[in-house]
């Protein structure tokens, strides 16, 4: 398996974490939604006309700021938990996270992992999700116990650095809809077929007008809505679960 890391990773002093921290995903969205909540609950303390309806919109959209910092912060990891033990991994398993940012999926897996191998690819964008750094993950798996086990790489994901069939496992959470157009995100996810082994796992999750072009871009597999801990401010943005397993 190519290591692609740079120099600098592996000699720069990993910052100190007592314990893992995933950072919020898209920072800039709770901020202004939570932002956009404060101004109207203020205008509505200001001025009588509309004072109602101001209070309302201005409840809303704090109480979805709320769910949305839950879900990135503790919600997305119960799931994950629960979705990689319904995975059945062995433990011996080669597995790839897509997009893995800070490693909240890469490290979950990695403890399931104890003669396995996890290996994260990022382009490490902080509008994606905040303190996005490859030093950060290390850290954050050195703090879980798991740093023998997972590595990450700098790769774009329409052009993965791996041969055919290098690994049982393909996970991906909330990355692939970074992908500005559909003919790349598709690209993405032929790359993960490409890449996993016949009866190989591919676990997708994102939000649902995506993962149905993913399935359908496939042509198999099952989606399943993950439910309240997984919705980014309402149900309006729930994320679903694309599971396909590849032909052997």
């Amino acid at each position: 398996m190519p290591k692609n890391m740079s120099k600098s990773w592996k000699d720069a002093p990993l910052p100190d974490v007592q314990w893992p921290r995933y950072g919020v995903d898209a920072p800039a969205f709770p901020a202004l939604l939570g932002a956009a909540g404060a101004a109207c609950c203020l205008a509505a303390g200001r001025w009588r006309p509309g004072r109602k309806a101001l209070a309302t919109a201005g409840t809303a959209l704090i109480a979805q700021t709320g769910i949305y910092l839950h879900t990135t912060l503790h919600g997305k990891l119960r799931v994950w938990r629960r979705e990689l033990d319904r995975a059945a991994l062995k433990g011996d398993e080669q597995l790839l996270d897509l997009g893995c940012g800070r490693g909240a999926v890469l490290i979950e897996a990695a403890g399931r992992l104890p003669t396995g191998r996890a290996v994260g690819v990022d382009l490490w964008s902080g509008k994606d999700q905040s303190g996005n750094r490859p030093e950060v993950t290390l850290a954050n798996a050195a703090a879980a116990g798991v740093a023998d086990r997972v590595e990450v790489q700098t790769a774009d994901m329409t052009e993965l650095p791996f041969a055919d069939g290098s690994f049982d496992v393909v996970t991906s959470a909330l990355a692939i809809h970074n992908i500005p157009s559909r003919e790349r995100r598709c690209r993405a996810v032929d790359e993960a077929m490409r890449v996993l082994r016949p009866g190989g796992q591919l676990l997708v999750a994102d939000f649902w007008p995506m993962a149905r072009q993913y399935a359908d871009h496939l042509g198999h597999g099952t989606l399943r809505g993950l439910g309240p801990a997984y919705w980014y401010g309402g149900p309006w943005l729930g994320v679903t679960l694309l599971h396909a397993v590849k032909e052997r």
